[in-house]
């Protein structure tokens, strides 16, 4: 099963109705909970638009919102989160009060739709819980249970923005493990995601509260260091580096074992978020190009 094919069967078996629009409003996902609480199936929801007033929702003084006042056109509007009350047109007639959260949804700092995720307003207590659910799943690698690349780059830019604003130092780091395609296909993809999941676990246990180390994607992590300075960056990497070095999964009677090369460095005042990585994404080849298993600073 792909990542998106998960995803998609985990939200469409929420208790609480969810459902996706782009920015023209279209409706591009309707779950199984949006079919129980509105009695509409995604048959005849997909593809119509919020705004052809098939909910036809409406505040408690009566206004109609989804040509005027809609949360979720807001929310696209302007990139914010909106929570409110509202009632919605069931399909056999009734009105149903819910509980509406509205989030943007983003590609690439781009708005590109938004979800709403709606529940009975007596039921607004598990859609707040459900939501940190959809939240995990947003910023988390499912297999590592890390930080994802997409929570990375928002963390890493909130503190080059804080860098260039106060002068807080920042330290990165891109880390590669050696040799994975070799180990994977030697050993098997279930034996590499354990490797993965060991190396993983073995980056958490290592680093200062603060810290910040992501999956950046396939076998690569970037670390992220707020408030460091040369030494410590020097330290905390080569750390990383040994304790990789020095963990073991067991494997049919066997000992097996991976290391990381990797490239670290601090933040200079000409420094973006795409110069920093790319500077350390080069120091990582330089240890690559230097035997691997080291750290190069630069």
């Amino acid at each position: 099963m792909s990542e998106a094919t998960f995803y998609r069967s985990m939200l469409d078996n929420f208790y609480e109705g969810v459902y996706f629009v782009d920015t023209e409003r279209k409706i591009t996902f309707w779950n199984k909970g949006a079919e129980r609480i509105t009695g509409f199936s995604a048959e005849e929801i997909l593809g119509k638009h919020c705004f052809d007033n098939i909910l036809n929702h409406v505040d408690d003084e009566g206004n109609a919102l989804c040509h005027e006042g809609c949360p979720l056109h807001k929310s696209i509007q302007d990139g914010q989160a909106r929570e409110s009350a509202i009632y919605l047109h069931h399909k056999a007639g009734q009105r149903v009060k819910v509980f509406v959260r509205t989030t943007p949804l983003f590609e690439q700092e781009q708005i590109i739709g938004a979800v709403e995720v709606f529940v009975d307003d007596s039921e607004k207590a598990a859609l707040v819980s459900n939501l940190e659910k959809l939240k995990q799943l947003a910023m988390y690698d499912q297999l590592t249970k890390m930080p994802n690349r997409r929570y990375v780059e928002s963390y890493l830019k909130a503190h080059v923005n804080e860098y260039h604003q106060l002068g807080i130092p920042l330290g990165l780091a891109f880390i590669d493990i050696d040799h994975f395609k070799h180990f994977n296909d030697t050993y098997g993809h279930e034996t590499g995601d354990r490797v993965l999941q060991m190396v993983a676990k073995t980056y958490q246990s290592a680093v200062r509260k603060g810290d910040v180390i992501a999956r950046w994607g396939g076998e690569e992590f970037i670390a992220v260091f707020p408030t460091i300075d040369a030494e410590g960056l020097k330290q905390v990497t080569e750390k990383l580096r040994m304790l990789v070095e020095k963990s073991v999964i067991r494997e049919n009677g066997q000992e097996l074992s991976v290391t990381v090369s990797i490239g670290a460095t601090l933040i200079t005042p000409e420094d973006t978020v795409d110069s920093l990585i790319h500077r350390a994404d080069q120091l990582m080849y330089q240890s690559k190009q230097g035997g691997r298993n080291r750290v190069t600073i630069g």
